[in-house]
């Protein structure tokens, strides 16, 4: 084994441990402490594994769903956590994090590097199936926390049915039985006061 590259993919494997110092705005759902990206990204990847059978698409490839899941919010540890429904802040992400993804991705070496800084921008496109259903999960695992925790991580944002809504629809064609149960959610939170 070729000893540079070992260094390589150790120093990677040492920088990507600043993902559980990454503070998100959802809690965890015994309400105690927010969530950090790593517990975020380590629970998509089970969930994938989970509700993979909700998936539309049969021939689904879960183990890449699962490895863009892990690897998409990486970024943020350059980046920062932006807030989903965080407008302005939400103006720069997209530069900021492709930035943080050259840097982080790059500590790999090339063909490792490559494969994530593919997988991270097939995530962010939404185009494939895979990265239609992980996104649908990125965005179904906090709507699960503030549902279990009356919505603690959105009551200081005056999160409404609509923002929700905007931002979970894409799942209505990526997995449309879990999107049965996203709008089902929506309204027992909007009864329990949790949200407009």
């Amino acid at each position: 084994m070729e000893d540079r590259r070992i260094k390589k993919q150790i120093a990677f494997i040492m920088e990507v441990d600043k993902i559980k110092q990454i503070f998100r705005q959802n809690y965890i759902m015994d309400n105690s402490r927010r969530e950090n990206d790593a517990e975020h990204s380590w629970h998509l990847a089970l969930m994938a594994m989970i509700l993979r059978e909700y998936a539309k698409n049969d021939d689904l490839d879960i183990l890449k769903v699962i490895k863009m899941v892990i690897i998409h919010d990486l970024v943020e540890i350059d980046a920062g956590d932006t807030f989903a429904f965080d407008k302005k802040k939400n103006a720069d992400k997209r530069e900021r994090e492709e930035k943080a993804a050259k840097r982080i991705f790059g500590l790999l070496p090339k063909d490792q590097g490559e494969e994530m800084i593919e997988l991270w921008h097939e995530f962010e496109s939404m185009k494939s199936d895979e990265a239609k259903f992980a996104a649908s999960l990125d965005r179904l695992q906090p709507l699960i926390n503030n549902y279990k925790t009356e919505a603690a991580g959105w009551k200081n944002h005056v999160i409404t049915k609509k923002d929700i809504e905007k931002r979970n629809r894409h799942t209505s064609e990526s997995a449309p039985e879990l999107w049965k149960y996203i709008e089902k959610i929506i309204e027992e939170m909007i009864e329990k006061g949790y949200i407009i």
